[in-house]
């Protein structure tokens, strides 16, 4: 199943070190195979606060996306990123295909019952 990073960037700022960290991020990613989904995107907020804006990197698998973060490559230009923009970063799992949140409601109903 596909894989998700997930960045919730509250003050992106665009500085030289920012910069910097743009123009390096994508030799991260290729040997993981992992690919900008949303990235600098305007944010149309429907619902609570949402200050700042998003980017999603998908992977083949949660072991890429993980492997990805974890790089000696990712972690030597990651201070480029953290040292000027405040944010939130996640990795997660996608679903599979076939994907039904209606099976979903009736595991836990069962589960609450």
């Amino acid at each position: 199943m596909p894989a998700y990073a997930l960045a919730h960037l509250l003050n992106p700022q665009v500085n030289e070190e920012v910069l910097e960290y743009l123009e390096h991020i994508q030799a991260t990613l290729d040997p993981h195979h992992g690919r900008f989904l949303v990235h600098g995107a305007e944010v149309d907020v429907k619902e609570g606060p949402w200050p700042g804006t998003v980017v999603v990197i998908e992977f083949p698998d949660l072991d890429a996306a993980r492997a990805w973060y974890d790089s000696p490559a990712y972690q030597a230009i990651l201070a480029l990123r953290t040292d000027n923009i405040d944010g939130s970063a996640v990795i997660v799992e996608g679903v599979a295909p076939g994907y039904d949140p209606a099976r979903t409601a009736a595991a836990l109903r069962k589960r609450a019952g």
